[in-house]
């Protein structure tokens, strides 16, 4: 028997044993990000009534994501969004539906997180970094929600909440790895901002990567 046949034996007994692990697929590649907005550009792309007219990341980035029809978490995410150097970190927080963001406060100043979003309207009132427990709201339904600081107006993060588990924020230059997924056909999708989202199919297979650019 030639060591190929028996590579191939030896792995479909291992993947037996492990369960699933062997059927997860891959997809990598890269992301043309617009170019970053001036400050006074970002600032006219605000309604009075506080809800943005479009919601765009700064510094740029996108976040990648698989639509599909996937299980219902076992247990239920908790995250960070904290306020440093008077700026959100991260800029742009992608979580799932239910999701727990907690926002810790780690500036020796106060901090007024509040949102006019539709999915979710909230406002965590004043509090400094000592301050237990840590503020924290659940994201209950899909979509993009804008943060402020009423404290500081210069202060802004976007938190888009979406009903998949399987999504990654690209780097700074676009790139990006989406691993952990399940063998099969679904969309994948790329938020770059509140009204733009490119999409493609894709068939993922067992244990491969997939590279899909958008450019």
């Amino acid at each position: 028997m030639k060591l190929l046949p028996i590579l191939l034996i030896f792995t479909g007994m291992l993947c037996s044993a492990v369960g699933t692990a062997c059927a997860q697929a891959v997809v990598e590649g890269h992301v043309k990000l617009p170019k970053p907005r001036a400050a006074d550009v970002i600032n006219k792309r605000y309604e009075l009534n506080g809800e943005p007219a479009v919601v765009v990341p700064d510094p740029p980035a996108a976040v990648i994501y698989l639509e599909g029809d996937f299980p219902a978490a076992k247990t239920q995410p908790r995250v960070q969004m904290a306020q440093k150097n008077l700026e959100f970190v991260p800029p742009l927080l992608p979580v799932r539906v239910g999701t727990i963001v907690e926002f810790p406060n780690l500036d020796d100043t106060y901090h007024n997180i509040f949102s006019y979003s539709k999915p979710k309207r909230f406002d965590l009132g004043r509090y400094r970094g000592d301050e237990k427990p840590i503020p924290f709201q659940i994201f209950d339904k899909p979509g993009v929600e804008t943060l402020r600081c009423d404290i500081h107006e210069h202060m802004r993060g976007i938190i888009l909440v979406l009903e998949t588990p399987h999504f990654v924020r690209t780097d700074a230059a676009g790139h990006y790895r989406l691993g952990n997924l399940p063998a099969g056909h679904y969309k994948l999708k790329v938020w770059l901002d509140s009204k733009t989202t490119l999409e493609r199919e894709v068939d993922l297979k067992p244990g491969t990567t997939l590279r899909a650019d958008f450019q």
